[in-house]
């Protein structure tokens, strides 16, 4: 009877518009991935089996509803913590019944607690940085936790080492050189006393900051090519290196450079501020030049640096998070695991963008963004819903059409019967 089959036909018809119909319900759902309806025939079966010339289907069925995971279109956000994978990969969330799922929606911010959330309060999972001021990320194969934002600033550093890269000009002689003659002796108090000098900040270890001042003067005897170097702290006394001037070869380069040797110096100080005294930090001076040019610096470095409270994050492709701190250090917090699937069709949808494993999905494996088949992360933007609204109308029209044509066929047989019925 043409029934059955028209009704199977309804039935598939409705299940087709149901899924098209959620799929233009989700065309703004961020991380959405389409939905398409898979039909089945179907055939009535006999324990004796049946002669496949006389067999008559008994209509349809919906075998299957499959997800595309077509990579929808990345869209960029004012916020920093949004992700958006650009490949492969679902993030990891921890659900607040402490079960894991899946998700492509990368749009996250932070709790009170310090945890990067999803907008249902569930915690983003990774790689964390135990160590936020100076360890490293865990290897792939540690296990992904969710992520925490540490809720402190960093500690100060104090220095331990400064360099400086500058020219001294060769043309410069020493004070009592000059004509008229100047001082004969240094004082850090008198320009005239030197020819050259510069300063850059250093810390302590409470992170209190203080002045190092050098101070540049040429030797007597011009012909040595050599400089003394004093230095001061905070305007202090100066004092003079004592390993001696330094002595530059007839091509302006400092002469018997080694690692341990001329250029690298031991300086000290004694602090009365409750930090740790002496102060004491090396001082590489093997950059230096005496060129025929004027006197310039062009690199003043140095290792240490204050206290210092978060003032931002930022997000790598590798799934870094990096905190920045208002003492102008940039530290890695951790890093966003990413998870892949043999069969993603086999996940269970969960509804709120989240997808659970499944026996048909396999198992996940998890790593870094960027690292076997994993895609990478785009921050500050998050990834479209793949849903095409322009086929999914015309798949509607269609299917509309379907539904017409199978009760069309109902009403047919409907005919037949009544036909029958008032027969004489």
């Amino acid at each position: 009877m043409a029934f059955q089959q028209g009704l199977s036909g309804l039935a598939s018809a409705s299940r087709a518009i149901d899924v098209t119909s959620n799929n233009i319900a989700n065309a703004s759902t961020v991380g959405f991935k389409s939905g398409s309806t898979v039909f089945a025939d179907a055939y009535a079966s006999a324990l004796t089996g049946a002669t496949s010339n006389l067999q008559v289907g008994i209509g349809s069925t919906v075998a299957a509803v499959k997800q595309s995971f077509n990579q929808g279109n990345l869209t960029t956000t004012n916020n920093p913590l949004d992700m958006a994978i650009n490949g492969n990969g679902f993030f990891m969330i921890a659900r607040n019944d402490q079960t894991v799922a899946y998700t492509r929606n990368g749009q996250f911010d932070i709790n009170k607690d310090g945890f990067i959330i999803t907008p249902l309060g569930e915690r983003l999972m990774g790689y964390q940085n135990l160590d936020a001021i100076g360890g490293g990320i865990p290897d792939a194969g540690g296990t992904p936790v969710p992520l925490i934002i540490p809720p402190g600033g960093i500690a100060p550093q104090a220095t331990q080492g400064v360099l400086a890269r500058a020219n001294l000009d060769s043309r410069e002689v020493n004070p009592v050189n000059l004509d008229p003659p100047g001082p004969a002796v240094f004082d850090q108090n008198d320009p005239e006393s030197y020819n050259s000098t510069t300063s850059l900040t250093v810390y302590d270890s409470l992170g209190n900051n203080h002045t190092l001042t050098l101070y540049f003067v040429r030797t007597v005897d011009t012909e040595d090519r050599e400089w003394d170097v004093h230095y001061s702290l905070d305007g202090g006394d100066a004092e003079l290196l004592v390993d001696g001037p330094l002595a530059f070869d007839e091509f302006g380069i400092m002469e018997d450079l080694d690692i341990d040797g001329t250029g690298i110096f031991d300086i000290e100080f004694d602090l009365a501020n409750g930090a740790v005294t002496p102060f004491e930090f090396q001082l590489d001076l093997r950059r230096l030049t005496q060129f025929g040019s004027s006197f310039s610096v062009t690199e003043l470095n140095q290792d240490g640096y204050p206290p210092g409270e978060i003032a931002g994050l930022s997000v790598s492709k590798d799934g870094i998070i990096q905190g920045r701190y208002t003492n102008g250090q940039a530290k890695n917090i951790g890093q966003v695991a990413l998870a892949t699937f043999r069969n993603p069709n086999g996940l269970t949808s969960l509804g709120d963008n989240l997808w659970a494993e499944s026996p048909d999905s396999g198992q996940p494996i998890h790593n870094k963004p960027g690292v076997g088949l994993n895609g990478v992360v785009n921050a500050g933007m998050v990834e479209e819903s793949n849903v095409d609204i322009t086929q999914e109308l015309v798949a509607l029209i269609i299917q509309q059409r379907n539904y017409q044509a199978n009760a069309q066929s109902i009403r047919t047989q409907d005919q037949i019967l009544q036909t029958m019925v008032n027969l004489r």
